[in-house]
């Protein structure tokens, strides 16, 4: 009677190079993140500077229904801060398995957000320029630049997987203080001073 053979046990150093901890858990890559945090301050300082060596226009938005280039800049940034608050809340269901609803119109309400911003940013740097008159406008001025950093360097990590999983959670929560901060130092300031005015 032929007696079983067994098969040649495995070194302890193939088992420790090829197991299941090493090839259960990816790799965590740092270099893109450092990458896109890096093209995001380039953009805010980019920013910072045209504003500064910029020769201010002083012109004004004009849109039909609203008295001031003021007052456009104002309800414009008060409803991308809007859609920022949904941003949180839908960020907040995102993570505790809120699915493709909750995912979706945290897409959605941050490009919105965004692109209502991009006029008044633009009437910003073109027409006023980077000021550091009082501590409230250079606040202002940082936050603004800070806001589009934030947002190139997070699409950039969004786009790029791989990265630490605590890198788009931060990332977006700058990109929260400084929307905030950019509504509290223009919209609510301009509302307080002047009133609910259209």
């Amino acid at each position: 009677m032929a007696t079983p053979t067994h098969a040649p046990a495995e070194p302890e150093s193939v088992w420790e190079a090829e197991g299941p901890a090493h090839s259960a858990v990816p790799a965590v890559r740092t270099g893109p993140l450092l990458g896109a945090v890096a093209i995001g301050t380039l953009v805010s300082v980019g920013l910072g500077v045209y504003g500064r060596v910029h020769e201010p226009t002083f012109f004004a938005i004009s849109v039909a229904g609203f008295s001031s280039g003021p007052a456009v800049k104002s309800w414009l940034g008060t409803l991308a801060f809007v859609l920022v608050l949904v941003q949180l809340m839908s960020a907040r269901r995102m993570y505790r398995g809120g699915g493709r609803v909750a995912a979706g119109l945290h897409r959605w309400s941050g490009r919105a957000a965004v692109l209502l911003t991009v006029p008044v940013a633009v009437h910003c740097l073109y027409a006023l320029g980077y000021q550091d008159t009082t501590v409230r406008v250079l606040v202002h001025s940082l936050a603004g630049c800070a806001v589009y950093g934030a947002f190139v360097a997070k699409m950039l990590v969004l786009a790029r997987p791989g990265g630490p999983r605590w890198a788009v959670p931060v990332l977006g929560a700058l990109l929260f203080v400084a929307l905030t901060a950019l509504w509290l130092t223009s919209s609510l300031w301009f509302f307080t001073t002047s009133g609910l005015t259209f």
